[in-house]
C-alpha cells in the first residue's frame, strides 16, 4: 500500500545513509576536504600563483563545493525518517547555511563575501573534533559573563584614565594628554608590557604614582583577568558535561552490526503495532445492548 511504502522507504534510506555518515572514513574525508579548502584559501593570497593557475584553483573550489554538497545531502538523507532532529542540531544548521549560501547569486558575484563564506567552512572542523567543539561551546556559554567582565573593565579603565589625566596629563601629554590616550596607555599596561618604564616615569612626577600603578596592576592584571579565567573555566566544565550527556544518548542508527539488527527489530515492531492499530480501527463497534460475541472455550488462551 502507498501509505506504508513511503515510511518504509524513508527508513531504509535513513539506515543506508547513516551507515555511511557514521563511518570513520567519511569523517576523515570531510576533514581532509576542509583542510584542502583552507589550503586553497591560503594559496589564493599569492597573486603569482593565482595568475599562473587560476583555472585549476577555480576547478578545485568547484570540486570542494560539490563534495560539501554531497556531504550535506547525505546528512539530510540520514535523517529522512526524523527530519526534525537534523534541524534541531545547531551544527547541522550551520553546515547547511554555509553550503546553501554558496549557491546564491549575490554571494557568487561578491568575491569578498564568497571568500568569507569559504573561510567559514574551516570552522566546520569543530564538528569533527570533539575537543574543539567543547571549547567553542564554552566560549559561547561564557559570553554573558564576559560581557559583565568587559563592562567592569571599561569602568575601571575610564576611572584610572581620568585619574591619570589629572595627575600626568601636563607632564606626559604623549601618554595621558587626553582620555583616549590615557585609556590606550592603560590598556597596553594591562599586559604588564612596559610597566617598569611607566612606573619610573611616574616617580619622576610624583611618589603617588607608585600607588596609582600598583593598584591598577593589582585590579586589572590580576583580579579581573582571574575572574575572566574563572568564567571561562566554569563554562568549559559545563560544555564538557553537555557534550558528555549528548554523546551518551543512544542513537537510533549506528554502524555496529548488533545495533543495526536491533534497529531492524524495533522498526518491525513499530510496523506491527501500526498494523494492529489499523485493524482495531477497522473492527466494528460492539452492539448497543452490551452483548459481546462469545469465544469458544477451545479457542480461549490464558
Amino acid at each position: 500500500m502507498p501509505q506504508q511504502q513511503i515510511p518504509r522507504s524513508r527508513a531504509a534510506l535513513a539506515r543506508r545513509c547513516t551507515a555511511v555518515v557514521e563511518t570513520r572514513w567519511f569523517a576523515v574525508t570531510v576533514f581532509a576536504l576542509i583542510l584542502l579548502n583552507a589550503a586553497l584559501l591560503g594559496v589564493e593570497t599569492y597573486s603569482g600563483i593565482v595568475a599562473d593557475h587560476q583555472h585549476w584553483l577555480r576547478l578545485a573550489e568547484h570540486l570542494c563545493l560539490a563534495a560539501f554538497t554531497v556531504e550535506i545531502v547525505l546528512r539530510l538523507a540520514a535523517h529522512a525518517d526524523r527530519p526534525g532532529e537534523f534541524f534541531r542540531d545547531p551544527w547541522n544548521l550551520f553546515d547547511l547555511a554555509v553550503v546553501l549560501c554558496a549557491f546564491l547569486p549575490v554571494v557568487r558575484e561578491n568575491t569578498t563575501v564568497l571568500r568569507l563564506l569559504r573561510l567559514a567552512r574551516v570552522l566546520r572542523t569543530a564538528r569533527l573534533l570533539p575537543q574543539l567543539r567543547i571549547v567553542l561551546v564554552a566560549v559561547a556559554r561564557s559570553l554573558p559573563g564576559t560581557l559583565s567582565f568587559l563592562l567592569v573593565g571599561a569602568l575601571l579603565l575610564y576611572v584610572y584614565a581620568m585619574v591619570g589625566w589629572v595627575f600626568f596629563g601636563g607632564h606626559d601629554p604623549e601618554h595621558y594628554g587626553s582620555i583616549g590616550r590615557a585609556v590606550l596607555t592603560l590598556f597596553l599596561l594591562m599586559t604588564l608590557d612596559g610597566i617598569g618604564d611607566a612606573v619610573h616615569a611616574g616617580l619622576d612626577i610624583s611618589r603617588w604614582s607608585l600607588l596609582y600603578y600598583g593598584s591598577y596592576v593589582l585590579l586589572a592584571s590580576f583580579v579581573l583577568v582571574n575572574v575572566l579565567i574563572g568564567v571561562v573555566i566554569t563554562s568549559l566544565d559545563e560544555a564538557r558535561e553537555m557534550d558528555g550527556t549528548t554523546s551518551s544518548e543512544p542513537r537510533p542508527h549506528t554502524d555496529r552490526p548488533e545495533h543495526t539488527a536491533l534497529a531492524h527489530r524495533i522498526e518491525e515492531a513499530r510496523r506491527a503495532l501500526d498494523e494492529l492499530e489499523r485493524e482495531l480501527i477497522r473492527m466494528p463497534s460492539p452492539p448497543a445492548d452490551g452483548n459481546h460475541p462469545r469465544i469458544p472455550t477451545a479457542q480461549r488462551r490464558d
